[in-house]
């Protein structure tokens, strides 16, 4: 049971039902009528009451959420939160594996690497660099030293069109999360500042721009990806100042932006003065496409890590920077945490001057054909769109499926698989599908079972189902 009665006035809110909701909230909390700690109805209750979907009440109570007004507990209900302000991120990022493998459950939320030698590789790169280390190792790391790793990550991007770059247009990052979450911090100016995303996107982009405190709008995307229409309208919208896509392989539909398109994209990107964050972290075997970073080298963040093609573990990242910008990066980078640890940027410097980097790299996205081919030769029959050399694929559901009930009834099966929801915006479409990623480290035959029991449960919906 609830205990407050509040039936709100929508009529004085125009616009969508959900937004006015959400003002409503917001007003009632403001003025008090709506006291911290008050429980609010039910969904389901107060979507009767105002005669609106129990969808157009749950939106506005995540945006109340996402907002700090309102505060949600399993079990209990939906509440006011207290008066005092809430700090910091409120959702993960990422869900932990679990490191002991108890669980049961074969996930396939998130690509997870296979083990090709990994371990006895950067063992060796350890040692080697342990036998250079001497007493300047009591000094704190600084961006000059990391003059020849920055020289190398020249090399390692060699085979990617970025237009002209050098080593000074690269700064060095802890990953690729911590790239995006640099160029904003570089990039943003004002209190509440506009970042547009693909209204289907990595969440890291949302979490790390609402960190920046920035609002978060999303652009519809095609067959193509991002539409240059919706992004034109959005950009005279709203002003926004970051565009953050994804152009070879955009997560979670797969798809690659084609040559034409990325060319609209800068055109309009520089028409509006909107600084774009090129993501390339699940970057594909080859590319002889132009990056966006090679349009419009003026403005284009081109963002990338060894955390999908050698080791998450390494937390080790790059940003090639717009031309002239590479400075502004790297004092960025310098006034967050000086710059990369030693141990990790000498290591990683072995690993790619050695070739062992190179190596790895090879091995694992062979492992990864060997897996994608097993789930295209199983789930092939449905609607699944996939690249070569992508450790995902996605799949719309056919008729009789709802996401919802297949992500459940996947799990009830054994098996872990993420909704289109954990990549749309609050606000934002939903499609009917999920992303099925590669399980590296998963024994074979037990991904060729989890296979089987997808594809016996997509040709069983839930309308064939016993009861």
């Amino acid at each position: 049971m609830t205990d407050t009665i509040w039936q709100p006035d929508l009529a004085q809110f125009p616009g969508p039902k959900y937004l006015a909701l959400t003002r409503a909230l917001r007003e009632a909390i403001r003025s008090g009528r709506l006291a911290p700690g008050a429980q609010l109805p039910t969904v389901r209750e107060l979507a009767w009451q105002i005669g609106a979907t129990p969808g157009t009440v749950s939106r506005a109570y995540q945006l109340a959420t996402q907002e700090g007004l309102l505060a949600a507990t399993v079990g209990r209900g939906t509440f006011v939160a207290a008066s005092a302000p809430r700090l910091g991120p409120t959702q993960s990022l990422f869900t932990e594996r679990d490191p002991q493998g108890v669980s049961s459950l074969v996930d396939m939320r998130a690509p997870h690497l296979p083990d090709v030698g990994q371990s006895e590789a950067f063992a060796g790169a350890m040692r080697r660099v342990a036998s250079q280390i001497g007493p300047d190792y009591v000094e704190y790391s600084s961006q000059r030293r990391e003059a020849a790793l920055r020289a190398a990550m020249v090399g390692w991007l060699s085979d990617r069109v970025l237009g002209s770059f050098g080593p000074d247009d690269i700064a060095l990052t802890h990953g690729g999360q911590n790239a995006i979450g640099l160029v904003m911090l570089c990039c943003l100016r004002g209190d509440r500042p506009v970042v547009l995303t693909e209204d289907l996107a990595y969440p890291g982009f949302r979490h790390a721009a609402r960190l920046a405190r920035a609002e978060v709008v999303g652009v519809e995307l095609d067959q193509h990806g991002l539409r240059p229409d919706a992004l034109e309208a959005a950009c005279r919208r709203h002003g926004p100042q970051i565009l953050c896509l994804t152009t070879e392989a955009q997560n979670p539909t797969t798809v690659r932006m084609p040559e034409a398109r990325r060319a609209e994209i800068a055109e309009i990107a520089r028409r509006h003065e909107l600084q774009i964050i090129e993501d390339d972290c699940y970057s594909i075997a080859e590319s002889t496409w132009p990056a966006i970073r090679a349009l419009a080298p003026e403005r284009t963040w081109y963002v990338g890590s060894l955390s999908k093609s050698i080791s998450a573990a390494l937390r080790f990242g790059y940003i090639v920077c717009p031309a002239g910008m590479g400075r502004a990066g790297r004092l960025t980078a310098q006034h967050s945490f000086f710059a990369l640890a030693r141990p990790v940027s000498d290591m990683v410097l072995d690993l790619l001057t050695s070739g062992v980097a190179a190596e790895l790299r090879r091995r694992v996205q062979a492992e990864y054909a060997d897996r994608l081919q097993a789930i295209v030769n199983a789930l092939g029959a449905y609607d699944l769109s996939w690249q070569p050399g992508l450790p995902f694929v996605w799949l719309r559901l056919p008729s009789g499926w709802r996401v919802s009930t297949f992500t459940r009834m996947a799990e009830t099966e054994g098996v872990l698989v993420r909704s289109a929801d954990e990549y749309a915006l609050v606000h934002g479409r939903s499609p009917n599908a999920v992303r099925l990623a590669i399980a590296g480290g998963l024994p074979r035959p037990q991904l060729d079972q989890s296979l089987r029991v997808l594809a016996d449960l997509l040709a069983r919906p839930p309308a064939e189902l016993a009861v």
